[in-house]
């Protein structure tokens, strides 16, 4: 898979050396020259110290959807990042590191340029994060880019800070001069002078995090709870910043359990609520996720996933978490359960989950998982969503309110507290439809049957918006959440096979899956131990997948090793 139509980029070193952030930096520079990006990354489960890297890949001919195997410049911030990923250069790649780690190194098929890089730094009485923008200017230097599109992006980056953007701009300088001396020893691809970007294209380089935090937003998300926990925290981090700014209140409580009461309360007060979390999280979180369905109160949960049980792996990915959702809590009742695959996606589905939630008062849950969450891919502008207004009723009924009449559809009309003239009452235990508790049979199944109701219409907009697909061809690609956007990138240059991204997966779109895999050979990819979307088409197709992949060691696929084993069944 090693193309000159894409470029790739490892940036690594100790955890608190700013990698990740320069990897944006560098991802966003490529954007500016007119190229598609994508960058993921992975760090340790520590406060500070340990390993960190980071993989920017970028195309001005073709979308980048993954990371891959091979890269064609590392650039290494200590030593051990030398011996950890040497092994990952192309052939002819190059690694950039500090002469003092370089004294040692030997490899064959690479090209090993090192430079005074931390005597800079102690010379310029800068900062020691301020390596990674000498780091970055040799980059852009050996890729022949714009020197005028980093300057402009420093000064935004540090915008009142003068000379810490100044100061930057000028270590960037310094390594592009080195850079440019390298560039006709660089065999691979180099960025596009022609294709600089003008700021009139509609794209964004977004992570897939703060697309779900944008998209509620659309939807009209007035409370926001959360307590941290990776890798769902960087949405807390997002909206906190931005809250006096869009009107909203964020709230960072005790615990989970805490985070999604107050939610359920603020929604039940009229707000529209979200709640976002990785598994553990959300396992303290299932008792009022039934009050939630008891109550009909409309929230949004993201449930952002890491491999577990227990604490798992907290910094890596996992798509372990399905099964779970679709049945955690006691009893039966209807939710929705939504898979984005992709920073667009998510972006679309959290609007869509907080509207439908609201639509048919309803929890639904947004399972995202890291990879996607952490991840930034270049995506056209987001489109301006709005808000679906739901029953609500403003009735003065001079006294109790019937919250929870008997529709034919199962949705009834919502009344708020405060409400002139309508007292409104909610009760976790089973009800009438003024909220009073009950136990009379015949009560207790008309309730049941009013909520289950629901599910006609929900079912309906699973048919409808629950599948996508790309290609065509006699062997059936299914996946799902971000395990599809690898499988995409294994695809390029392969025919006669076609993408299947099953996006409701509660309730789940049967019909329009059984149409797309019908008298077709079916592979199904999961990035988990026991095939949990396989079981759901087993269970509710009564098909057998011809052929299962699954990845459960905290890492998302390659798509060299995803491309492989399709090959494999082409070949047959």
């Amino acid at each position: 898979m090693e193309t000159s139509k894409n470029l790739s980029v490892l940036i690594a070193g100790p955890a608190g050396a700013g990698i990740f952030s320069s990897s944006v930096t560098l991802g966003k520079m490529f954007l500016r020259h007119g190229l598609n990006v994508f960058i993921t990354n992975e760090y340790p489960s520590l406060i500070r110290g340990g390993h960190q890297w980071a993989q920017v890949r970028a195309s001005l001919e073709e979308t980048v959807f993954s990371h891959q195997k091979k890269v064609d410049i590392v650039l290494a911030l200590d030593k051990p990042s030398i011996e950890k990923h040497t092994a990952s250069l192309k052939t002819n790649g190059i690694i950039i590191c500090d002469e003092e780690d370089a004294s040692s190194l030997t490899k064959n098929n690479v090209q090993i340029r090192a430079f005074p890089l931390r005597k800079i730094i102690k010379e310029m009485n800068a900062p020691s994060v301020a390596i990674n923008s000498i780091g970055l200017g040799i980059i852009v230097g050996i890729l022949n880019g714009n020197i005028e599109i980093a300057e402009k992006l420093y000064d935004e980056q540090f915008r009142g800070k003068k000379e810490t953007a100044d100061l930057n701009k000028q270590l960037f300088k310094m390594g592009y001069e080195y850079g440019k001396e390298l560039s006709n020893s660089f065999q691979g691809y180099k960025l596009p002078q022609q294709a600089i970007y003008s700021g009139k294209e509609k794209r964004l380089l977004i992570d897939g995090n703060t697309a779900v935090a944008l998209g509620a937003l659309s939807a009209g998300l007035t409370f926001f709870a959360s307590y941290p926990m990776t890798p769902a925290s960087p949405i807390l981090h997002f909206l906190a910043e931005i809250q006096k700014e869009v009107g909203i209140v964020v709230f960072q409580p005790e615990s989970e359990i805490a985070a999604i009461n107050m939610a359920i309360g603020a929604a039940y007060a009229g707000a529209r609520s979200m709640v976002a979390t990785s598994g553990g999280g959300f396992s303290l979180m299932v008792e009022a996720l039934g009050q939630a369905a008891m109550t009909e109160t409309p929230i949004l949960i993201v449930e952002v996933q890491r491999p577990g049980p227990s604490t798992g792996l907290p910094t890596h990915t996992a798509q372990g978490d399905l099964r779970f959702v679709i049945h955690a809590s006691q009893g039966e009742f209807p939710r929705v359960v939504l898979a984005p695959g992709d920073p667009y996606q998510a972006y679309v589905l959290a609007n869509r989950g907080l509207n439908i939630a609201w639509k048919y008062q309803v929890p639904v849950i947004l399972l995202s998982d890291k990879y996607l969450g952490e991840s930034y891919w270049t995506v056209p502008d987001f489109p301006e969503l709005g808000i679906e207004e739901p029953k609500i009723s403003r009735e003065n009924v001079g006294g109790f309110f019937p919250r929870y009449k008997i529709t034919e559809d199962g949705v009834s009309p919502l009344v708020f507290p405060g409400t002139p003239g309508s007292l409104v009452y909610a009760n976790t235990s089973e009800h009438d439809e003024y909220g009073f508790g009950t136990i009379e049979p015949s009560k207790v199944k008309e309730m049941q049957d009013k909520r289950l109701r629901k599910y006609r219409l929900l079912r309906e907009e699973a048919e409808k918006h629950g599948i996508e697909t790309i290609g065509d061809g006699d062997i059936v690609v299914v996946t799902w959440g971000s395990t599809k956007q690898v499988v995409l990138e294994a695809l390029k240059g392969v025919s006669g096979v076609k993408l299947v991204q099953v996006i409701w997966m509660e309730p789940f779109p049967k019909n329009k899956l059984l149409s797309e895999i019908k008298d077709k050979r079916l592979l199904v990819i999961e990035n988990n131990s026991t095939g949990q979307l396989a079981s759901l088409i087993r269970e509710n197709l009564f098909r057998e997948p011809d052929g299962l992949l699954l990845k459960y060691d905290g890492r998302q696929f390659f798509p060299e090793d995803i491309q492989l084993w399709i090959n494999s069944y082409l070949e047959r």
